[in-house]
């Protein structure tokens, strides 16, 4: 892991911009510390998304997190990838044309899962290592299908708070099955853009004996506001 810039944000938190074989990353740590880390899932394009994503590391500050993200493969200055440019194509035309997705599905997600998680992982070896970074550790939002993976097969995770809407192969809901940490989902009830059914059956799919699915009326921005707050509830239950 190497640092190449920090600052210090108006409220002490510490942001810090970093590369991890050549990923992309930011690491956010408040003035308390060490502190149990929250990895910040999210659609990638950390450019584009750093206002969202500075604003949840923020409010876990408050309630004493670290939190980290890195930039999904494929997405801001990352390599493309010419096999998931021509998938997001095709899923784009058959979303308008009503027809069905599936395969299409699996030729995007599949790819990214099997490269992001690993990367996931490498990256949690490094955070873990820094003298102001301890467990337990908790995955905050999305890629959905991301999340599933690395809660599956990373054991240092401990609990979820899961953004529901992004498309998920069929195949992975077996590997849901398996997932058992305690869950907290958020759904958009009218997130036009991702399928509501799936998201239900996916969280009835899933193996924790505590999982909670929220679900707020609104689009995919329409987040209400103290929907951060159960999620910070949810953190404090099992990662202090």
């Amino acid at each position: 892991m190497h640092f190449i810039s920090e600052r210090q944000l108006d409220d002490g938190v510490l942001e810090r911009h970093f590369t991890i074989d050549e990923i992309p990353g930011i690491l956010w740590t408040p003035p308390s510390s060490p502190a149990p880390l929250i990895l910040m899932g999210h659609p990638g394009g950390l450019g584009a998304m750093y206002p969202r994503l500075a604003g949840r590391a923020r409010r876990a500050a408050v309630d004493g997190y670290v939190t980290a993200t890195i930039e999904l493969p494929g997405s801001g200055d990352r390599p493309r990838s010419v096999d998931a440019e021509q998938a997001r194509a095709d899923l784009r035309h058959a979303l308008a044309a009503g027809e069905p997705v599936g395969e299409i599905v699996d030729r995007l997600i599949l790819p990214l899962v099997e490269q992001a998680v690993p990367e996931w992982q490498t990256t949690l070896d490094a955070l873990l290592a820094l003298p102001n970074v301890r467990g337990p550790v908790g995955f905050s939002g999305g890629v959905l299908a991301i999340a599933i993976r690395l809660a599956l097969v990373e054991p240092r995770i401990v609990a979820a708070g899961l953004f529901a809407g992004s498309f998920v192969s069929r195949s992975m809901f077996e590997e849901a099955r398996q997932v058992t940490i305690p869950l907290h989902v958020l759904l958009q009830w009218d997130d036009c853009g991702n399928d509501r059914q799936m998201a239900l059956n996916l969280f009835d799919s899933f193996g924790s004996l505590e999982k909670t699915l929220q679900a707020n009326m609104g689009g995919h921005t329409g987040v209400p506001p103290f929907a951060g707050d159960d999620a910070a509830r949810f953190f404090t239950r099992h990662l202090t």
